[in-house]
């Protein structure tokens, strides 16, 4: 379970966010930071591979590295202040729609769909749209979607190809290059507590009539 000893480390490496410092305390991360979120992971898992029996069971896949990529960052310090898991097909880094999860010091953050989406497979989603339409329409207007939710996310094409524009006449979901779900709420209600995964398969849930979309629009 993750416990307050988790949020103390993240607040405290915000503040010394130097490589002395983490190794200083790694064992305060391994034993208060990573080993939670893993066996976190490892409750989720097994749930999200009865929907979707490609993602990977091992957490280590999903689980992205606490160092941060430097080289194109103007922002050189070494570690991120978060967890972090991608739960997909193929892994961490796939580009299938899947499941996102991150927690920090204050605030656990979910969400899943698609973000980085490449000119091909955003040809494909969109013609789906186009043949699908009313489905998107339900699954973004689900009261479970819109209660966990809110809104579907994703930054907008400003011109659409005219084979598109008759769908944008019913709806602006045909115009977004990217289709996902997020939200953040705050982590302190949930130390030390075993609904935390309850939590965050609930919203999970909600995400996954999305993801099945989406899934069969790139088939």
């Amino acid at each position: 379970m993750i416990r307050e000893t988790y949020s103390s480390f993240f607040k405290d490496l915000q503040k010394n966010n130097t490589k002395e410092w983490f190794h200083t305390n790694k064992k305060h991360y391994e034993q208060e930071v990573r080993q939670p979120f893993v066996a976190l992971l490892e409750t989720i898992i097994p749930v999200l591979r009865e929907w979707e029996n490609a993602i990977l069971p091992d957490p280590k896949k999903a689980l992205f590295r606490i160092n941060r990529d430097l080289r194109f960052s103007k922002d050189k310090t070494p570690y991120n202040l978060m967890m972090k898991a991608g739960l997909s097909p193929g892994g961490k880094k796939s580009v299938d729609p899947g499941y996102y999860l991150g927690i920090d010091a204050e605030h656990i953050h979910v969400g899943g769909g698609l973000f980085m989406i490449r000119p091909p497979e955003l040809k494909k989603i969109r013609q789906h749209i186009t043949a699908n339409t009313d489905e998107l329409i339900q699954i973004t207007k689900a009261p479970k979607f819109i209660e966990n939710f809110g809104v579907l996310k994703g930054e907008k094409a400003k011109r659409l190809d005219k084979d598109f524009q008759e769908v944008l006449q019913r709806t602006e979901l045909i115009q977004h290059k990217q289709f996902y779900a997020f939200v953040e709420f705050p982590l302190a209600p949930f130390y030390n507590s075993s609904t935390l995964t309850e939590e965050i398969l609930m919203h999970f849930e909600a995400i996954r009539p999305l993801n099945d979309y989406l899934s069969k629009a790139l088939q």
